[in-house]
């Protein structure tokens, strides 16, 4: 949102911010641009009279977008890191990455898990909606304390 906000400032001499309904606009299309960019390498945020009668249209490469979140997307990492450290485990220790929900499909994310767990390929096979309903089970389990053997000690198996 920042690198649009300040794209348009400079390119119609406009802060985007004092307009609500054209942040929100803007808002809807730089959201629906993510989900392309995990399998294409330029999409198009555009967005018709965004302001002022202004149709608005820019390219963002994935390299861009990368270039621009860097900084979030390492920050993913500490929950990783402190998910392996809050189970007494090494990273050496885990067999098996699975990836569920919206980061996980970018790029730069999937190869800084790759790097993090020295190389091992995230499996990428598992239907994210049944991984994530099946973790939710398990937790709820865990938390009533009615989850029987299958959540005593021992690992998930999906």
């Amino acid at each position: 949102m920042e690198y649009f906000i300040k794209l348009i400032k400079k390119k119609y001499n406009k802060d985007v911010r004092k307009e609500k309904r054209a942040l929100g606009k803007l808002r809807r299309e730089v959201e629906r641009a993510k989900g392309p960019l995990s399998n294409q390498h330029q999409v198009h945020v555009e967005v018709e009279s965004l302001f002022d009668g202004i149709d608005f249209s820019e390219p963002l490469t994935g390299a861009r977008f990368e270039e621009l979140n860097n900084d979030l997307f390492r920050k993913t990492m500490g929950p990783v890191r402190k998910a392996v450290e809050d189970a007494n485990m090494e990273k050496s220790d885990i067999r098996e990455i699975v990836l569920v929900g919206g980061c996980t499909r970018i790029p730069k994310v999937q190869q800084l898990l790759k790097d993090y767990f020295d190389g091992k390929e995230p499996n990428k096979g598992v239907n994210p909606d049944e991984a994530v309903a099946y973790g939710a089970a398990v937790q709820g389990g865990i938390l009533s304390g009615e989850g029987g053997d299958e959540t005593k000690g021992k690992p998930l198996r999906i």
